[in-house]
């Protein structure tokens, strides 16, 4: 069975000519919608639509794209709320220290100590550095910067990440 991983959410249409307002949760979207490369859009109890992309371009904060065979507004209506994948064999290698979201979303965090933290539970893109959302117990949710000073350790066996905390980083969220 192929397992599917989602690149983003389609909330709109735009305009009368078949494109959708896209949110997008990849890194790598210049990549992910190159005119040609083919998307599956899942839908609430509906199949699986393999689509082709025709057209992609940035506009505001949207990923704006259209795909073959459905040239206009009337087509591509019912896609909105879907949420679009890649296949697993789309996913390209990437760096060293490099990671897809869904391989870092539901590990365990933990301290120098090995004290657990929480689990991640989302991933953030606001700007410079990714933040992951750290659940946990008892308190209010932690958010953690993906830079270097912090994150020591990523082991995807073991399911772990460790990250040196610096001080007042975790003060104001409890």
């Amino acid at each position: 069975m192929t397992n599917y991983y989602k690149v983003g959410k389609i909330v709109n249409t735009h305009g009368i000519r078949g494109e959708v307002r896209v949110i997008s949760t990849t890194d790598f979207a210049e990549e992910r919608y190159q005119v040609g490369e083919q998307l599956f859009l899942f839908r609430d109890n509906q199949e699986m639509l393999p689509l082709t992309i025709t057209s992609y371009r940035r506009h505001k904060n949207f990923d704006l794209l259209s795909f073959e065979g459905y040239p206009n507004i009337n087509d591509v209506e019912a896609f909105r709320d879907g949420i679009l994948k890649i296949s697993e064999k789309q996913l390209g290698d990437l760096a060293e220290h490099e990671y897809y979201y869904h391989e870092i979303i539901g590990l365990t965090v933990v301290d120098e100590q090995k004290q657990e933290i929480g689990k991640i539970t989302e991933i953030l893109s606001p700007g410079a550095n990714d933040v992951w959302v750290v659940k946990r117990k008892g308190q209010k949710d932690a958010l953690i910067p993906y830079i270097e000073s912090v994150v020591k350790d990523i082991d995807l066996t073991e399911g772990i990440v460790q990250v040196e905390i610096p001080e007042g980083l975790l003060d104001d969220a409890n």
